[in-house]
This record gives structure tokens, sequence and C-alpha cells, in this order.
């Protein structure tokens, strides 16, 4: 098993157990304290858990850093997400973008197309805007200024006008209890951006997968495909396959069976 492998096993027996040690890794995944206590360092690195002496714990909360701070450390991984979804999106099509430095990096990389792109993201709105053949709906309401992104009742009410072929939505967290991100009212808005979509298309890089946060917003069932950076350990991947999601990944644009 590889070590990416591992740190997405451990962080689902955190879920379940709360807790686990270095005896434990050792025992499970067939490996040495060393190789225990790099993938402990690993994990605490990430801000995934809390170390103790001996094993680990989950952090009792994740906290999200303002959008610009993230956008300062968006990772090679995002970047080829963003780029693989981009290359999803063709002539005449209507998108939804939602908030995320991942979707982000699928806007920094469209093609100058003919096609319309629905937001409430001020960032999304801003890369797209030199793109001449891109027609860009910003949706209006109140601004969560550390997030840059627009909220609220009115923002909802005006999503249910539209009808659109691709919805692409970033997650915190994507797990057998759905998808989860840190605010609620953000959550609120994706979820209705999922509902006026003919296609949902989730992307996240493999340190959400396996993850839970504060507010769900949909179900695995809600999801048409997820584009992720690396393929996913069995046990996730016979997850999706239980709720009919398709798996694209960014390294090797194909689904793995192994």
């Amino acid at each position: 098993m590889y070590q990416e492998e591992r740190l997405i096993a451990i962080i689902s027996y955190l879920k379940q157990h709360k807790r686990i040690s270095v005896e434990q890794i050792c025992s499970l995944f067939d490996v040495s304290r060393d190789t225990a206590r790099r993938d402990l360092v690993k994990l605490e690195e990430e801000k995934s858990i809390v170390r103790t002496r001996g094993g680990a714990l989950l952090p009792s909360h994740v906290e999200l850093k303002p959008y610009l701070s993230r956008l300062e450390t968006v990772s090679e991984e995002k970047k080829k997400i963003g780029k693989l979804a981009a290359s999803l999106i063709y002539e005449g099509d209507r998108v939804i973008l939602d908030t995320s430095t991942t979707v982000q990096a699928c806007a920094e990389q469209l093609d100058n197309i003919n096609c319309t792109v629905i937001t409430n993201s001020i960032n999304q709105a801003d890369v797209l805007s030199n793109k001449s053949n891109i027609n860009i709906q910003l949706l209006g309401g109140t601004l969560e200024k550390d997030h840059r992104f627009l909220y609220g009742s009115s923002v909802v009410n005006k999503l249910s006008e539209y009808y659109a072929d691709k919805a692409f939505i970033g997650v915190i967290g994507i797990s057998e209890e759905g998808l989860t991100i840190a605010h609620e009212e953000d959550g609120v808005v994706m979820r209705k951006m999922m509902q006026q979509a003919k296609q949902v298309i989730v992307l996240a890089d493999h340190t959400k997968l396996g993850n839970t946060d504060f507010f769900k917003y949909a179900h695995l069932s809600d999801v048409d495909l997820l584009i992720t950076d690396k393929i996913p350990p069995k046990p996730f991947r016979e997850l999706l396959q239980q709720y009919d999601v398709e798996l694209l990944t960014a390294d090797e644009e194909h689904t793995g069976d192994d």
C-alpha cells in the first residue's frame, strides 16, 4: 500500500475510533514503527491530526484559511484537477462554478470558448473577465469578505432561474457521510447549484477523500463524477461505485480497477 493510501485509511479509522496508536498502524497496515511515525508526521503537517504520545487524535475542527491565503498555496494536484475539469467544458455549455480554489484552477485553465459561466465567486468572475467569449453571470448577495463569495437568499433564489449543463463543485470533505464544507451559508448555495445542473462534477484532491467537515450539503448519490489527483484506495472506489459516481483521476485520466 502506498503512503497516500495509508494516510486516507488512517483518517477513516480515526473517524470511526477517534484515536489510533503507532502499534495499531503497524498491525493494520503491516508496516514498521518508523513508517507509522512518518505517516503521522505527514498527517500532522497537513493539519489532519493532532499527534499524541504514541499515536494520534482527530483535531476538534479544521480551520479554513481565508481565500487569498489558500490561493497562495494552490497545489500542483489542484492545478492538474483544474486542467482536466476545464477540458470537460465545451462550446455552448452553460456551467456553474462554485467558490473553491480547486474550481478556480479550472477557471484559470478554461479556453476562451463561447460558453456561459454562472458563479457567486468574485475571484472566478475576475479570472474569467479577460476571456471575451465567456459570458459571466455573477450572482449578487451578501459578501463573505474573507472567502470572497456572495451568499444569502437572493443568491439561492436567482440560482433557481438558471438551468445549467454542468456544475463544478469543491469540497472540504467527501465520504460515506456525503459532501461537507466548513460554512453553512456556502453549503446552502452549493446545494442549490447542484440541483440546477444536469451533471454534477466534484473536484477534490486526495486529502479531501474520506474526510467529513461541519456542514453537509449533499449526498454522494447527488454526484455524477468525481475528479481527483490520484486513484483512491479500493474501499473508497467501492463506495463511489455503490452510489454510481464515476471517477476520473488527473494523473492517469482513467479510473483504477486494482
